[in-house]
C-alpha cells in the first residue's frame, strides 16, 4: 500500500520537471479553426474611438470568413446607443462616414458592466460558472488559432478596465499560461492599442505567441483624428492603419504575419510599434495573415470511392400484404345520374 503514493510523488516530480519544448507533442502540426476576442476596455463618450478601434478590427476577421460564433466581442459601453450620439444605431471610424462600423449584424457578447477582468480571464481559461450561454464561452483547443485584441487606456504593466480595476500584464501573462496548459490553443497572435500597450505582453513566458503593441514603454499610443460632427476623436493611428491593410486584403490574400506587423511606422504612428517575436516559432514572413484574421476550414479530398452495396441478401422474397382491416364498401350511388 506504501507504493502508492510513492509512485504518485515520482509522476507529479516527473510531469513538474518537464520544460515547454518537451510537452510540444501535444499539439499538432497545424492549426484547424480560428478564434477572435475582441475587448474595448474603456467607457464615457470620450472614449468612443476604442468602441470604434474594436468594431473596426471585428468588422474585419468577419468579412475575412471568422464566424461569429467564433468571435467573442466585448463593448464595455455602447456608442452606438449613446445619447450624445447625433447618429444613432452608428459608429463610423472616419470622418467622411465610409464605414458604419456598428452595422445591422453586430452580436455582442459582453456589454456594460459585463467586461470585467474577472469576466476576461475566465474566458480565456475557460473557468465559467456552469450555465454560461454558447456565445460567451471561448470553444477552443489544442488546434485553434486565436487572436487577442485589447483597446483602451494602459500604463507601464497594466491596462484599466472601466476605469474601476485593472489587469497587470503579470496577470494577462498567467491567464495565457493557463491556456496552454490546458490545451487551449494552438497559436496566439497578441495584439493591443493603448498607451505603454508594448509593457502589457513583456511577462508573457509561453510559447507559440506573436504579439504586436502600438507603443514601447514610457510612450503614448495617439488617436488619429477628430469627426468635427460629434467633436471626439473617433480611431486610434494603429487601429486606422492596421484596418487601411485589412480592408486590401480578401481570404485568397498571399500578405503575411510580417508584412502586417510593419503596417504603422512611427512616422505615421509617431509612437513606436513594437513585436515580440521570441516566444513564436515561425517566421512571421511566412505565415499567411488569414492564419489568424481568416478562417479556416479542412477539406479532405476523396479520391478513390469504393461503392459499397447496401443490399446484403440477393434472394429475392414474395413480399406478404398484410390482412386489411377493413372490408371494401362500394360509394352510395349517385340518383341524381338516374333521374
Amino acid at each position: 500500500m506504501a507504493l502508492f503514493p510513492l509512485f504518485t510523488l515520482i509522476c507529479v516530480a516527473f510531469c513538474a520537471s518537464l520544460t515547454h519544448s518537451q510537452l510540444d507533442f501535444q499539439f499538432p502540426e497545424g492549426h484547424t479553426n480560428n478564434w477572435a476576442v475582441l475587448v474595448d476596455t474603456s467607457r464615457f463618450w470620450f472614449n468612443y474611438r476604442h468602441v470604434a478601434n474594436v468594431l473596426s478590427i471585428y468588422r474585419s476577421v468577419k468579412r475575412l470568413g471568422i464566424p461569429d460564433s467564433q468571435i467573442i466581442l466585448m463593448i464595455a459601453d455602447d456608442m452606438a446607443c449613446n445619447p450624445r450620439n447625433p447618429r444613432p444605431a452608428t459608429v463610423f471610424n472616419n470622418a467622411n462616414q465610409h464605414i458604419n462600423v456598428y452595422g445591422d449584424d453586430v452580436e455582442v457578447d459582453y456589454r456594460g458592466y459585463e467586461v470585467t477582468v474577472e469576466n476576461f480571464v475566465r474566458l480565456l481559461t475557460g473557468r465559467l460558472p456552469p450555465g454560461t450561454p454558447r456565445s460567451k464561452q471561448l470553444l477552443t483547443d489544442e488546434g485553434s488559432n486565436v487572436l487577442i485584441y485589447l483597446t483602451g487606456h494602459g500604463g507601464d504593466g497594466f491596462l484599466k478596465f472601466q476605469d474601476s480595476e485593472e489587469i497587470t500584464s503579470q496577470e494577462m501573462a498567467d491567464a495565457l499560461e493557463q491556456m496552454w496548459q490546458k490545451q487551449r490553443y494552438h497559436e496566439i497572435f497578441f495584439m493591443i492599442d493603448t498607451c505603454q500597450a508594448a509593457s502589457m505582453y513583456e511577462r508573457f513566458y509561453s510559447p507559440n505567441i506573436l504579439a504586436v503593441g502600438s507603443s514601447l514603454v514610457g510612450e503614448d499610443s495617439l488617436s488619429h483624428h477628430v469627426d468635427p460632427a460629434i467633436g471626439v476623436y473617433i480611431i486610434d493611428r494603429y487601429t486606422y492603419y492596421a484596418l487601411e491593410f485589412l480592408e486590401n486584403v480578401d481570404q485568397h490574400t498571399k500578405k503575411t504575419m510580417g508584412e502586417f506587423l510593419n503596417v504603422c511606422p512611427k512616422r505615421v504612428c509617431i509612437s513606436t510599434v513594437g513585436v515580440r517575436r521570441d516566444l513564436f516559432k515561425r517566421n512571421p514572413h511566412e505565415v499567411p495573415i488569414t492564419d489568424f484574421f481568416g478562417s479556416v476550414r479542412p477539406i479532405e479530398v476523396i479520391s478513390n470511392v469504393t461503392l459499397v452495396s447496401l443490399v446484403t441478401n440477393t434472394t429475392k422474397t414474395k413480399s406478404v400484404m398484410p390482412p386489411k382491416k377493413y372490408r371494401y364498401i362500394p360509394p352510395l350511388v349517385n340518383f341524381n345520374s338516374i333521374l
